[in-house]
This record gives C-alpha cells, structure tokens and sequence, in this order.
C-alpha cells in the first residue's frame, strides 16, 4: 500500500493543466493577484524593507538566482522566496485557509521563482500553484487547531509542503523526486508561536518557503528521504499533532478524530483549494466577516448607527481565543478596544465596510477612527459557540424601537472569483508603489496566465519603473 508522501507524489505527477477544474484555474490567479498586490503594499512596510535590506546585504549578485519582487535584487532562490514572502506577509492582503493559515503568502513567492527559474508558462504556473495549496490544505485541514495547541503554528508548519510542491512540479520533477522532496519538508518544518506570544516577532511563512527552496534543490539534488517520514511511528504527523492515529485535542467543531486516509480520499476531484478565502481587510481573518455581514445587515433594513441599542455575534469559539486556548495571547471575549472583533462590527455598522487600505494596528489609540465606532463597540457583545461555522458569525442588531435583526453568515462571503478579486483589490491602489497602469498590467497578466509563455512575467510586472 503506497504511503502518505507516495500517494500525494503520485497525484502531483500525473496532474495536468487540462485536469483542473475551470473553478481552480480561476482561484489559482485569484490568489495570485491577491497576494501581488500584498506584496507591493508589504514593500514599504518595516518589516518588508528589513527583509528585502537583510537578504540583499547577504546575498545579492547570485549566479543562478531568483528576483525580489519590487526591489529588482538578484538574490538566491531561499532568500527571494523568503523577503517576497515578508512582504506579502506585511502587506496584510492575505489568503486564508481554516483561520490560522495563510497559504499563499508562502506558495506564490515560491511557484513564481520556481517559475523564473524553469521559464514556465502561465499553465505550468497554474498547475503547479493548483497541486502545491490542495496537498498543502488537505494535510493541515483537520489538524491545525491541535498543532496550535501544542505551540507549532500550523501555517509555517503546514506551508511548507505547498511552495515545495508547486516548485517541484513547475520544475518538472518525477513521481520519485517529489516523494522525495515532501519527505524533506517534513524534515525543516518548523514555526514555533511563543515568541510572538513574549512580544517578539515570530518566524513564519518566510522561513517556510526558504526552507521549501532548499528541500527542492535537495531532492533536484538526489537527496533520497524515505517513504513514512508523514505518517510513521516517529513522522511528522506524531511530532507536530502528538498521534499519528488521528486522535485530536482540539477541534474546530468539537470532532476529535481525523483521519490520515482522508487526507488523499477523492484527491483531484474533490479540491479543498476551493476554500480558501480572500481576506480583503487587513485584520485577523475572523473579523471580516463581521465588517461585511454587518454592513449588509444594516443596509438591508436601513439601520442606522443612532437606532442601535446593541450588536450580539455568535461565533466559533477559536475564534475568540486567538491562536489557542491552550495559551491564548489575544482574547476577543473581553473589553472592546481598537482591533478587537467588537471594534470591526461596529465599523460595519457606522460606515457599512472598512478602508480596504487602512493597514492593521495602524493607529491603535483610535485617534483617526470615527468617534461613533469607538463608542459601540462597548455595546457589541461575543457569544462563543462550538458549533458555528468558522467565519461565520450569526449577527444581530437590537435597535432602540425594540426590535431586531439577524443576519447568518455562511463563512463563505470571501470567496469569490477572479472578477470579483479584481473589482475589490483596485481599492489598494492608491497606496501602492507603482502607477496604476502597471497594476492594471498585473491583474490583466493574472486574468490571461493560462495564455501566457512566461508566467515570470508577474515578477518584472512589480518593479518599480526606473
């Protein structure tokens, strides 16, 4: 019977671009433009530059390196996939995926240098980006909350096997070097949450993908790595989750047993891709819906800040112990302040959405923000539940006639198609490094990748000009 890795490598393989659904085709460059646009936000933030000086300082003038986006420095493949995935990272215009991963801030910058270095085309790309979210997804799916339990965080964790897979398969790679480069993944995962927790700044997606590059060049390499290395006595999945045998500690939904086995069931036909889920504003993922499903509420029954008496959210109950209740360093079910869940259901009721632009913590005093929202949101209250569904709050709005109104979400409003990406992501355009014109460029490039010779193309699309 073939192994985890085995079965997963033998998927990768065999894909085609032809075998991808029209739907994931489209999320492919959905994402893709998503986390560009993070990117060039990211650039100009501190923690891009830090990135983008450090890897420079390293490493600039490699022979046979890769690009950093905006920045233009050659560098090695490791380092341009780690200062591309920082600045996509700060850029705060993330893809998530069951609330505490973000895959593409690690796949993209990983799929787009493998491209470079490949000369892939636009279908190549897709194929490979498509391959390296569904192993990445299916493998952290049901175990993410029990890896944050035990202090891992599950997005480095888990992101490295997608950059690695997508780069492999961009580049090429046999049955037998993919199994291989999976198996190396499992041997440089890592992402450890006290530090962020002790108020220093974890290392996350970044190290991820740099680590990602090098398990490729290994296995490229002929590094052999075994075929249990996933689900043995002694695998990553007994050393991340604490079991091998699928018994969990914490659950989304209160279901403490997962299958390794399901992870390949009906893989290529039923595409866990297909959930991951754009996060337009730049807050933690659970808040969105809260600006949105709100602000419709409000619209639908034209309710006014004035007429409110309160807000009531029912939520899921992780969603209010951020990132764990094992050891839960931001409580959502305590004083309302700037940043906190409250804070963003009130913005939706005063001003019907949120500044796309508006970058997260930006100004945690509040000084800027409208007086009206900062005096709500003491009247919105949390309701944890194990049951609701993530992103998906149950809203209502008591108003001051004494009557109500409840809106359910579906945990589903941030997943749209590559229209719909493009309309709400030109709201970032004001405040990006490049013109307009060029950005135009990278979303009509994304909207035709499945059309074009190059799929780098994207890379020299995000530098600035002169």
């Amino acid at each position: 019977m073939a192994t985890l890795s085995r079965t997963l490598a033998q998927w990768v393989a065999k894909l085609r671009y032809e075998d991808l659904p029209p739907a994931v085709v489209d999320r492919a460059k959905g994402v893709t433009l998503h986390n560009l646009a993070s990117v060039l936000i990211g650039s100009q933030t501190t923690t891009g530059r830090q990135a983008v000086t450090m890897v420079t300082a390293e490493e600039a003038g490699a022979r046979n390196g890769a690009t950093i986006m905006v920045d233009g420095t050659r560098v090695t493949k490791g380092g341009a996939a780690y200062a591309n995935s920082e600045m996509a990272m700060s850029g705060g215009k993330l893809d998530s995926f069951r609330m505490l991963t973000h895959p593409g801030t690690a796949l993209v910058p990983g799929a787009l240098i493998a491209a470079e270095s490949a000369g892939a085309s636009g279908k190549d790309y897709l194929t490979g980006l498509a391959a390296g979210y569904e192993v990445m997804e299916r493998m952290s799916a049901e175990f993410i909350p029990t890896v944050m339990a035990r202090g891992f965080h599950p997005s480095p964790v888990f992101g490295i096997f997608g950059p690695a897979v997508a780069a492999a398969k961009i580049m090429g790679f046999n049955e037998d070097q993919i199994n291989d480069t999976i198996a190396l993944c499992a041997s440089l995962a890592a992402g450890n949450v006290e530090s962020g927790r002790g108020g220093g700044k974890p290392l996350r997606e970044g190290a991820a993908v740099r680590n990602s590059m090098l398990a490729v060049a290994l296995a490229q390499h002929g590094y052999k790595c075994g075929e249990t290395v996933l689900e043995g006595d002694a695998g990553f999945y007994h050393a991340y989750a604490g079991t091998n045998s699928g018994k969990l500690t914490h659950s989304f939904i209160g279901d403490t047993q997962a299958s390794l086995a399901n992870i390949t069931t009906n893989l290529g036909k039923d595409w866990m891709f297909l959930e991951t889920l754009y996060r337009i504003y730049s807050t933690a993922g659970y808040n969105i819906a809260h600006i949105d499903v709100t602000a419709q509420l409000c619209t639908e029954h034209d309710i006014r800040y004035e007429n409110v008496l309160r807000v009531e959210a029912v939520v899921n109950w992780l969603e209010t112990q951020y990132p764990s209740p094992a050891f839960p360093s931001r409580r959502e079910d305590g004083p309302a302040k700037v940043g906190t869940t409250p804070y963003f259901t009130a913005y939706g009721v005063v001003k019907r959405g949120y500044p796309v632009t508006k970058a997260q913590h930006s100004d945690p005093t509040g000084a800027n923000d409208p007086p009206e929202v900062l005096e709500l949101m003491h009247r919105v209250t949390l309701i944890p539940s194990h049951t609701m569904t993530l992103f998906g709050p149950r809203i209502t709005i008591f108003t001051k006639d004494g009557k109500s109104y409840t809106k359910q979400s579906t945990g589903r409003e941030f997943i749209w198609d590559f229209d719909e990406e493009a309309r709400r992501i030109r709201d970032v355009i004001p405040v990006l490094p490049i013109p307009a014109s060029q950005f135009e460029s990278i979303i009509a490039t994304c909207r035709e990748l499945d059309r074009t010779d190059r799929a780098d193309k994207l890379i020299q699309l995000t530098l600035k000009q002169g």
